[in-house]
């Protein structure tokens, strides 16, 4: 084989399809393998390297397109209205490659590896900050959430530092097949290094131990939620279900309350202290809640244990929906009613709670709730990090297709922010994962005929570095991604000026 051969099959569209199929398995999603999100930016890169930049950018745009498409296949929305969120993906999945082909060559070889990593971030940061989408798409670092030695890392700097260590050997990888010097190799490969090392030593040596809590997740069994089932199928919306007398719905709801009820209390027979229910387990309408939750009460009073109940409530007026976790305690006390802050885009047309996340000093340490698609959002997690929460209790419902990725997504909040979830989801994966990623227990609610979760767990957590300082390398990235172009046209001009001075010199010489 010639190197003329070998150039062509390493360069130009040939690496689009090998960087297009890679993608495919870098999404997150269920059939993704953690290797490929290392592998795929390194062919996409040297497809936009070796193609004129116009082409560079339509097929980039085209393999993101298809990206972002076979996502919402895989997480059953393509039938949904929000698919045409696709769309919205496409261009910050496209921007990084872009930026390096616009700007890595006109920088020293450092520097630009660094435009892809920092532009990646940038609109990860960008696109989980001021759009409803958060983290539950596009994000790089999520697909690791097994590495347990790199996931430490998100302790300091979010999981956008995972993505940014990701992303980072795409360009160190393309150097190499360009042949342009070793530094920007060996420095990534002392920073991996140091990454990993120190994440290593903190498994090691910083052990998730001391006094811990039994905990406990419930949800309705299979044949409850059925019989709910055959008793509301009749309704073809909410406002027809509320026409309906009070009391037939309250009728229709028994099943689930009533075998949730039962659930809890057997927990708290097996040791539980903690119970939580998925979100929206418990359902309601008008003022049906206050019986149903008093006998919560009467549980959580007779077996002295914390109830964290998911309850859906339905109103004939204004807001007609409140999804919610009321957490219930052991002298029958509320500590909490708390609305859920980021309803899902689309799919829950409802009033969101104003965002602020609740917490309650117990024996057990310091609790807080989040709800389901509240945890793919870093900065609102990060409020039980900043104030020191050690046992985060999340009320989830999924489905099928985002069951899995759901359920790992949380598990970069425990890291970031030192607690552990205790996570109850309905139609899912349920887990309970400690502040250093281990996962403590996981059920399936497709595998079980009544899904449950119980672990130990420690009554305390720790201070991190990203719960204090929050998303400050999210930001720098974004500087650094705003930088670089600057950098690039200065040191441009510098070399024009420099050529024209040498220019000047050489004519002058020539006229003596």
């Amino acid at each position: 084989m010639t190197t003329n051969t070998i150039t062509r099959m390493t360069s130009g569209w040939p690496m689009l399809a090998v960087g297009g199929a890679l993608s495919l398995f870098a999404l997150h999603a269920t059939g993704d393998l953690a290797p490929a999100a290392w592998l795929y930016g390194i062919a996409l890169i040297r497809f936009c390297r070796t193609v004129r930049v116009r082409r560079a950018v339509l097929g980039v745009a085209a393999v993101t397109a298809l990206d972002a498409a076979y996502w919402m296949y895989q997480a059953d929305l393509a039938a949904s209205p929000v698919v045409l969120l696709a769309l919205a993906f496409v261009p910050p999945l496209t921007a990084p490659f872009v930026a390096d082909r616009l700007l890595a060559r006109r920088l020293p070889p450092l520097a630009g590896t660094l435009v892809y990593p920092a532009t990646k971030v940038a609109c990860e940061f960008l696109v989980a900050s001021v759009t409803p989408l958060g983290t539950l798409f596009g994000v790089l670092g999520t697909t690791q959430h097994a590495n347990l030695p790199l996931l430490q890392l998100a302790s300091v700097t979010g999981v956008y530092g995972i993505s940014f260590v990701v992303a980072w050997a795409a360009p160190v990888a393309n150097l190499l097949l360009e042949r342009r010097g070793p530094r920007p190799v060996v420095a990534y490969s002392a920073v991996l290094a140091v990454v990993l090392g120190a994440g290593a030593v903190r498994l090691a040596y910083a052990p998730v131990d001391g006094p811990t809590v039994r905990v406990a997740g419930v949800t309705a069994s299979r044949d409850a939620v059925a019989r709910l089932g055959d008793r509301i199928r009749r309704y073809d919306s909410v406002s027809e279900m509320l026409a309906e007398d009070p009391a037939t719905m309250r009728t229709a709801f028994e099943p689930v309350n009533a075998d949730l009820l039962a659930a809890t209390a057997r927990e708290a027979r097996a040791g539980a202290r903690i119970v939580v229910w998925p979100e929206s387990g418990a359902l309601a309408v008008d003022d049906g809640a206050g019986p149903l939750l008093d006998r919560v009460r009467r549980v959580a009073v007779s077996h002295r244990v914390y109830v964290q109940v998911g309850l859906t409530t339905y109103f004939a007026a204004a807001p007609q929906v409140r999804n919610q976790t009321v957490l219930i305690t052991p002298t029958g006390g509320t500590a909490w009613t708390y609305d859920k802050s980021h309803p899902v885009p689309v799919l829950e047309p409802y009033r969101a709670g104003p965002g602020v996340l609740p917490t309650t000093d117990t024996r057990y340490g310091r609790l807080s709730s989040l709800i389901c698609y509240d945890a793919d959002f870093p900065d609102l997690a990060r409020q039980g990090g900043r104030d020191g929460v050690d046992i985060m209790l999340i009320s989830a419902n999924t489905w099928a297709g985002i069951k899995r990725l759901h359920a790992e997504n949380a598990i970069f909040r425990a890291v970031e922010n030192g607690y552990t979830i205790v996570r109850q989801a309905s139609r899912g994966q349920a887990n309970i994962v400690d502040r250093q990623g281990h996962t403590l227990a996981l059920d399936d609610y497709f595998d079980a005929d009544q899904q449950t979760v119980v672990a130990s767990v420690p009554v305390s957590g720790v201070r991190t570095v990203y719960g204090t300082v929050g998303d400050l390398f999210a930001w720098l990235a974004v500087v650094v991604a705003l930088g670089l172009p600057v950098f690039a046209v200065a040191r441009r001009r510098r070399a024009g000026r420099g050529r024209h001075a040498t220019a000047a010199g050489s004519a002058a010489v020539v006229h003596l």
